[in-house]
């Protein structure tokens, strides 16, 4: 029996470009070669999708400030003929059958149900979240009150969808205080987040938020611990490992903090925290992930505060997949090692579709 084709695709045209790749680097090293056969695509910041089948596909891939693709990549799409998925080399008209996608497209059209509505049309298999809860989750104010609506505690925010006037601004502050967090609606990897203390600094908060996005939020600053949760689902199971803490050496856990800096924050894996904290919070994690309709996988971020509220700070439906991410690094402390949570992911989503037909 042939061994199943998995299209890893990374890259993409979103800020979070270079840590796609990164992900997709990790997830393509650890992929099993007697299990299944690769062929990746990189996408680049044009969008233009570059075939590179099973070799190496990236040039700088140490430095996270310089990685890129390789030149040599032909340009392709996906499409389905009267036999089968398969990615068109354009140009030669080849075809390379295709038997599920593993999409490591961090931000805007891979994680936002762009692509998994690609997917769906296709009927391809594919790992991860489909596009309605992708969509839901990637939107940081459909999140709040979908969390909301199931019972789970949220920081405070006001939405707004046009740039706002002085009077406006002054009245999120009257209503939520300061320090506030300023964060376009769709981008993931903190881009675009500003913390502001005084209220002069809001309204460049705000524009520069905008750059990103049409919906922006104005949220309360919550004071607290970061506890992450890494959750696996896989058919009817679905594992939550102990959480791990984020202890950032700034303001906050910003995206150079998270993928630049050598000491931009320190990780705790697994957290310090009582066994009855942890079996909170992933006993609030699960709901959260169940709440969104999540599948396959998911990061479930929180803070607590001092009074030992948990307050869900948002969902991520494709989590930093790199061998230092902590979503793994949560899941291989807990004994499921890098390789086999690809496996997983992807028996996961090929078990899926069976079920849907």
């Amino acid at each position: 029996m042939p061994k199943p084709v998995v299209c890893l695709l990374c890259g993409g045209q979103s800020p979070e470009h270079e840590i796609s790749l990164l992900s997709g680097w990790s997830v393509y090293q650890a992929l099993d070669r007697e299990q299944y056969q690769v062929q990746v695509v990189g996408i680049d910041r044009n969008g233009t999708w570059k075939l590179y089948g099973d070799q190496v596909f990236l040039q700088d891939q140490d430095d996270p400030r310089k990685v890129r693709l390789k030149e040599g990549g032909r340009s392709c799409c996906l499409c389905r003929t009267e036999e089968r998925v398969c990615l068109l080399e354009l140009g030669t008209a080849r075809e390379w059958a295709v038997d599920v996608a593993f999409p490591m497209l961090h931000g805007a059209n891979g994680e936002d149900g762009t692509i998994q509505g690609l997917f769906q049309m296709l009927s391809l298999p594919y790992v991860g979240c489909d596009q309605m809860s992708s969509a839901n989750c990637m939107d940081k104010s459909v999140t709040k009150i979908i969390l909301q609506a199931s019972g789970l505690r949220t920081a405070r925010a006001k939405i707004l969808r046009r740039r706002p006037t002085a009077a406006e601004l002054s009245a999120c502050l009257e209503d939520l205080g300061l320090p506030v967090f300023v964060k376009p609606a769709c981008t993931g990897s903190s881009v675009g987040i500003s913390k502001v203390k005084t209220a002069g600094q809001l309204a460049a908060a705000v524009e520069l938020a905008f750059s990103y996005d049409n919906k922006v939020l104005v949220e309360e600053a919550i004071q607290g611990r970061e506890i992450e949760c890494a959750v696996l689902a896989d058919g009817e199971e679905i594992f939550c490992p102990p959480p791990g803490e984020v202890i950032p050496n700034a303001e906050f856990y910003s995206y150079e903090a998270k993928y630049i800096l050598a000491d931009g924050a320190k990780l705790c894996v697994p957290a310090d925290l009582s066994p009855e904290y942890v079996t909170e919070v992933c006993a609030l994690a699960i709901r959260a992930f169940r709440a969104l309709d999540c599948d396959g996988l998911a990061r479930v971020d929180f803070f607590l505060p001092p009074d030992g509220s948990w307050v869900v700070n948002e969902i991520n439906t494709l989590p930093g997949f790199t061998k230092i991410s902590l979503y793994p690094q949560l899941l291989q402390v807990a004994g499921v090692t890098y390789p086999e949570i690809i496996g997983r992911l992807l028996q996961a989503a090929i078990h899926r579709q069976q079920r849907r037909k």
